[in-house]
């Protein structure tokens, strides 16, 4: 049967099956079958979304390791975001620690290697001049956030390159599942600038550019350009910095944050939930940040992050900077 759109917007037939947007599978009535070209496409039984669920959750039972269970997942998100988020939302203390941290450490380690189909989109150094032009073959203009990571430092695991297209993915996933935000204005991206991580280079089945990561200057040249490329295809978009090595994490947000839309989750985000969490526990105390000494392990981004904020907490106390 060939493609055809109904006045709903969505494909028929087989096309309309291979759309995650749209697909139901065997939850498709008997009406929506004989109105979008399904009939003889699917098995007879018409299930309920809690029988898919049930069927998806004994499927996942079977699987031996986190790792099964987080490919198996995306091979569900590739074929049905709905039922997806809603087996995720099952049970969120389950399976957030699968879809995301820290499963999805593991899942970045070996991507080349457990990768079935692309999600998001791959922009490179190799893209300069022109990144307006290719950001533009996203087949949607409304992109209300876009989340972009270099693989410079991805979680506690290093650089791992474009094996690191794993985080903007599984943090985009959390914004679907914890705050339901629609996953088609939704884009993750991995800008690969290159990699510091020989062993990748070496790997046969790594997916990213096979050269060293480009200097610092180049790394700002090329994310001007993105960023202005962001404004242009995607006017508004909100952009959300994820996993940059730590001094590109910190330079990128104080060359940006005045101008456009963004912020990085790793110093803001890890900050603003410390911040809140010391709050709390002085409420309990009956203290006062401003009296409380502060140890730091390391100086990343995250540690940097919280630093900062607890210090601009502690001037609202009183305190001199």
């Amino acid at each position: 049967m060939t493609s055809m759109k109904t006045d709903q917007g969505v494909e028929r037939g087989i096309d309309l099956l291979r759309d995650p947007q749209y697909n139901k599978s065997t939850a498709f009535t008997e009406t929506e079958r004989e109105a979008f070209g399904l009939t003889g496409l699917l098995p007879s039984g018409v299930d309920s979304v809690d029988t898919q669920v049930r069927r998806v959750l004994q499927q996942l039972g079977d699987k031996p390791t986190d790792l099964e269970r987080y490919i198996y997942l995306i091979g569900l998100l590739d074929n049905d975001e709905t039922l997806f988020y809603k087996v995720v939302m099952s049970d969120p203390a389950r399976f957030l620690p699968i879809v995301y941290d820290p499963t999805v450490g593991e899942a970045c380690l070996k991507f080349g290697h457990i990768f079935r189909r692309p999600r998001g989109m791959y922009l490179s150094v190799r893209h300069r001049g022109r990144m307006a032009e290719v950001l533009s073959n996203w087949p949607s203009r409304d992109v209300r956030v876009i989340c972009v990571s270099s693989g410079g430092r991805i979680l506690g695991l290093g650089d791992l390159g474009a094996n690191g297209m794993g985080i903007p993915i599984g943090k985009l996933q959390l914004y679907t599942a914890c705050a339901a935000c629609p996953p088609d204005v939704l884009l993750p991206i991995h800008m690969d600038i290159g990699t510091t991580n020989q062993s990748l280079i070496n790997d046969p089945l790594y997916l990213g550019l096979r050269q060293p990561r480009i200097t610092d200057d180049e790394v700002d040249e090329v994310m001007d350009e993105f960023v202005d490329a962001v404004q242009e295809v995607f006017p508004g978009c909100c952009m959300h910095f994820a996993d940059w090595k730590g001094t590109d994490a910190m330079r990128l947000l104080a060359r940006y944050r005045d101008n456009v839309s963004c912020y990085n989750d790793d110093i803001q985000g890890t900050g603003g939930v410390t911040v809140a969490g010391l709050m709390s526990a002085l409420r309990v105390t009956r203290g006062k940040l401003s009296d409380q000494r502060v140890l730091f392990l390391g100086a990343g981004s995250a540690g940097i992050g919280i630093a900062n904020l607890i210090a601009s907490a502690m001037t609202l106390e009183g305190l001199s900077e």
